[in-house]
């Protein structure tokens, strides 16, 4: 161990440990020049100690293993690794407390001597020290990711590093809504506020507001809205999986918006974990160097205080000015029962506090702030935000048409005026479905609901709609099928909502014979060969991530879906590849933890273009049984092309079943119509009364199956006597399933509907 004092903070003891004799007494001289001018960087280390010290700390060395607690990059100006502390209520003496520095720290455990955090704080406290603080020493950042790479699980370890939740709690605390827990992924971003302490200058914390995002594509206008939020981003990469398509989707989205990022490997501790090939991907996909690169273990809490010292070191400031006129942003809403619309904004100048009249520019309606806040993690009340600052806003909103997210909040005078904000571009449905209630009588109650659920997920667009067999209900649009599932369960265990869904659809184009040119969105709406001249379909390009040995058999099921590819490169350079072979041979002979070995192959990014009814439907189940699990999927609509499209009717009984009908290509009509007949010959029930299903393309029969009748024994109370006695019963069973064949309703099941 090499005890160094820092010159940036007389008294405070620097620790570096090496765990073997190396040569540093050579450079240590040198060491502590570079310190005073600069944090240390492997650049400039001399050549003599580089081959020393590298071996030693590489994430795949036996002490990086055994030790659990490498830095980042080895820098001298590392920070504390995670402080555990029960979470307790500041008071205002222990806020102007000089930072107490943890001298018994385990430095082997520490890349640093920690500083003690601020925590969690309320009440008139929590107002005072936000106060306090200049918008210089904010940071506004958001976790950005492929899904289940460890985005909740970094912010929640940066929630128990700085004290604000108990350390050993939930591990998934940001994902709050029941169906996350039970689906184990993100579906809404979450904010927190808290405080830091740099170690470099520990009595001046800084204001940071975190925002975890989602990572599934079907949620990608909770990553934009997110970011717009923010000026910086963590991109989080998981050290077993490397980039994948989601990853590289964020990223265009941060880089459009001019966002400065923090390239973070996350899960260094998995036994599977290739750090220095992940670095290498995201040095040629994104050309961040490695030593920007920050190594995470989210679980175990290493490197956390890297993470949030880079994001006080690399991010900038939000920019504004408080003495301006107020202009804020709103960017997410949600409903109270008791205080109506909960708009969350990022205040842009000026400040905003209760008892102000505030204006929304985009309705012009005048409101007086009743509550504003911070969420700390939870819902605080500060009484003032000001320019810079993330925080909630309560208005006395009740209808969910007043919250417009993208929208702009002022001040009501007129030299209040300002220029509204550029708000949010509208987000383009890719699937829509029917959405009815059971019970007709329902209704009104499911419209409630669908308000209350859009006020928080804008991104779905609803209409009222009526269905012969189904009745009134609604026609709601998804940004896909992941979203519309998750949209219905929220409904119904948020809601309590009984619902019955129809099959999912893209949007088609559809030019008549009399000249007119119309936008289709359900199957039943669309018309007859008689009365069209031409139709188009969506297209979307779609980029695909996969290990290159499934390059084959992806290819195969493109074509099969009508797609083809647009471009291919790989995503590990050449230095990669030759590195690949030896690491391998190293890993064999050492082995891994369980006597597993874990060979991590080339990867390419593979474009193609596709229909999106192709897309949708099955394809991402398909591709991941094709490849493993190992193949990731991100796309985005192109525009529209002409195709031979037909509609696809199901007639069950001779009447037509409007929900069950589909728009499929020609080619595929009657492959799809004997799917859906074997389909549903399983899910619908027999009855008393024969039932007949039909697949029917153009008043053409392509498939067809008949369910018997269920028979019952109407001769079991006959005990002998003339066999014409039967004979007659059986005779009058006949007439009467006759008549029932007629009048009988069939019952279709919400299985039927998802076939």
């Amino acid at each position: 161990t090499v005890r160094i004092a820092s010159p940036r903070s007389p008294g405070e003891t620097m620790f570096l440990t090496a765990g073997t004799h190396i040569a540093f007494a050579t450079g240590l001289r040198w060491l502590s020049a570079t310190w005073r001018e600069s944090s240390f960087r492997w650049s400039n280390l001399p050549s003599r100690l580089a081959p020393l010290v590298r071996p030693l700390l590489s994430p795949s060395s036996s002490l990086f293993a055994s030790l659990s607690a490498a830095t980042s990059c080895f820098r001298l100006s590392a920070t504390a690794a995670s402080y555990s502390s029960t979470t307790t209520k500041k008071s205002e003496d222990d806020w102007n407390t000089t930072p107490v520095i943890d001298a018994g720290a385990a430095p082997e455990h520490r890349s640093a001597v920690p500083v003690k955090p601020v925590g969690r704080l309320s009440g008139d406290l929590l107002a005072k020290v936000i106060s306090s603080i200049p918008r210089e020493r904010v940071r506004n950042f958001a976790v950005i990711a492929h899904v289940d790479h460890g985005k909740s699980s970094l912010s929640t370890a940066i929630l128990e590093q700085t004290d604000i939740l108990q350390a050993g709690g939930d591990p998934l605390y940001t994902d709050k809504l029941q169906v996350e827990k039970e689906r184990g992924i993100t579906v809404k971003s979450q904010t927190a506020s808290l405080f830091f302490r740099h170690p470099a200058h520990p009595n001046q914390p800084y204001l940071l507001n975190l925002i975890d995002t989602p990572g599934h594509v079907d949620f990608s206008y909770e990553v934009s809205r997110s970011l717009s939020a923010c000026e910086g981003a963590v991109l989080l990469v998981d050290a077993s999986k490397g980039v994948q398509a989601q990853t590289m989707a964020n990223f265009l989205k941060a880089f459009e918006l001019d966002l400065s990022l923090i390239p973070v490997v996350n899960k260094i501790d998995l036994p599977s974990a290739d750090v220095p090939r992940v670095c290498r991907q995201m040095f040629a996909a994104f050309d961040f160097p490695e030593r920007d690169i920050v190594r995470v273990s989210a679980k175990n809490g290493v490197g956390v205080q890297d993470v949030l010292c880079s994001v006080v070191d690399r991010l900038p400031p939000p920019a504004g000015s408080e003495e301006a006129p107020l202009r804020a942003l709103l960017f997410d809403s949600w409903y109270d029962r008791h205080r109506g619309v909960i708009s969350l904004v990022r205040m842009i100048d000026g400040r905003m506090q209760h008892g102000d009249q505030v204006k929304m520019a985009a309705t012009q309606n005048t409101y007086t702030v009743q509550t504003v806040g911070v969420l700390h993690p939870e819902q605080t009340p500060t009484g003032l935000l000001r320019a810079g600052q993330v925080g909630y806003v309560v208005l006395g909103m009740k209808d969910r048409g007043e919250a417009l997210v993208g929208d702009t909040l002022m001040g009501v005078e007129e030299h209040q005026q300002v220029e509204p904000l550029p708000g949010f571009a509208a987000q383009k449905p890719m699937v829509f479905a029917g959405i009815f209630p059971e019970d007709s009588g329902e209704l009104n109650s499911l419209n409630v609901a669908i308000q209350k659920l859009t006020l928080n997920d804008p991104s779905v667009t609803v209409r009222r709609e009526s269905n012969g067999p189904l009745g009134a209900g609604f026609h709601c649009g998804f940004l896909g099928l992941l979203h519309m599932d998750v949209f219905m369960q929220r409904l119904e265990q948020e809601h309590g909502a009984s619902l019955i869904a129809t099959a999912p659809t893209v949007p088609y184009r559809v030019l008549l014979r009399d000249g007119t040119e119309r936008e289709v969105d359900n199957a039943a709406d669309f018309p007859s060969p008689a009365d069209l001249t031409q139709c188009s379909e969506p297209w979307v390009e779609c980029k695909v991530v996969m290990p290159t040995k499934y390059l084959q058999d992806v290819a195969q099921l493109v074509m099969e879906r009508r797609g083809h590819q647009l471009d291919q490169e790989r995503l590990d350079d050449s230095e990669d590849n030759d590195v690949q072979g030896s690491d391998l041979a190293a890993r064999q002979s050492a082995g891994t933890e369980g006597g597993d070995v874990v060979q991590h192959e080339a990867r390419s990014v593979v474009t193609y273009a596709m229909p999106l009814g192709e897309v949708v439907v099955d394809f991402y189940d398909h591709l991941k049984q094709l490849t493993a699990g190992y193949a990731s999927l991100d796309y985005e609509e192109t525009g529209y092309e002409p195709a031979e499209l037909v509609k696809l009717e199901i007639h069950v009984n001779q009447e037509v079943v409007p929900p069950l009908s589909l728009v499929v290509h020609r080619e595929k009509a009657i492959a799809h119509g004997r799917k859906l007949v074997n389909k549903l010959k399983e899910v619908i029930s027999r009855d008393l009364f024969q039932i007949q299903i039909q697949a029917v393309v153009g008043g053409k029969v392509v498939a067809s199956h008949r369910l018997s009748a269920l028979r019952k024994d109407v001769t079991a109370k006959c005990y002998g006597g003339d066999v014409t006695r039967k004979m007659k019963l059986r005779a009058a069973q006949k007439e009467g399933k006759k008549r029932m064949r007629t009048f009988g309703k069939v019952r279709l099941s919400q299985e039927a509907f998802f076939t």
